[in-house]
């Protein structure tokens, strides 16, 4: 049987300064998945290299990504966005979270939106009973 969760993309951006594997470390642990991002070579407004990273994880592998970073997600951080959640939510019910980059690779999650880390998760929706709200609040331990 598929799991709630239809996908998980992750997106942010690798500057000429930083180390990309210490980004794809950082996300190994948050999403305990070992899948490299794709990544696009664009050029800074000084002509300096930055990376655009995107790694898009469907199916099982989704659903474990999202389970692994649910439960990474501290208590503070989780009732922050459940108190806010339907900000969080597009149209098609997707859910967005943006944590900060910094504080990942240094081991811990927090939101963020400079700089940040941007997480799109898309659930099944024949699975959602009661709407996009209460079905990401149970999935997130918040009902």
């Amino acid at each position: 049987m598929k799991g709630p969760i239809q996908s998980v993309e992750v997106t942010y951006l690798v500057h000429a300064t930083e180390d990309p594997r210490k980004m794809e470390q950082a996300l190994s642990r948050l999403l305990g998945a070992e899948t490299a991002p794709d990544l696009e070579r664009l050029e800074g407004h000084f002509g300096n290299e930055i990376l655009r990273a995107r790694l898009h994880l469907v199916g099982d592998e989704a659903g474990r990504a999202f389970e692994s970073l649910a439960s990474r997600i501290p208590r503070g951080v989780k009732e922050e966005v459940l108190g806010d959640l339907h900000s969080h939510l597009d149209e098609h019910a997707a859910l967005f979270l943006r944590f900060d980059k910094q504080s990942l690779v240094s081991g811990s999650v927090a939101m963020g939106s400079a700089d940040a880390v941007r997480v799109k998760v898309k659930p099944r929706r024949f699975m959602m009973k009661g709407g996009a709200e209460g079905f990401f609040a149970g999935l997130l331990g918040g009902r």
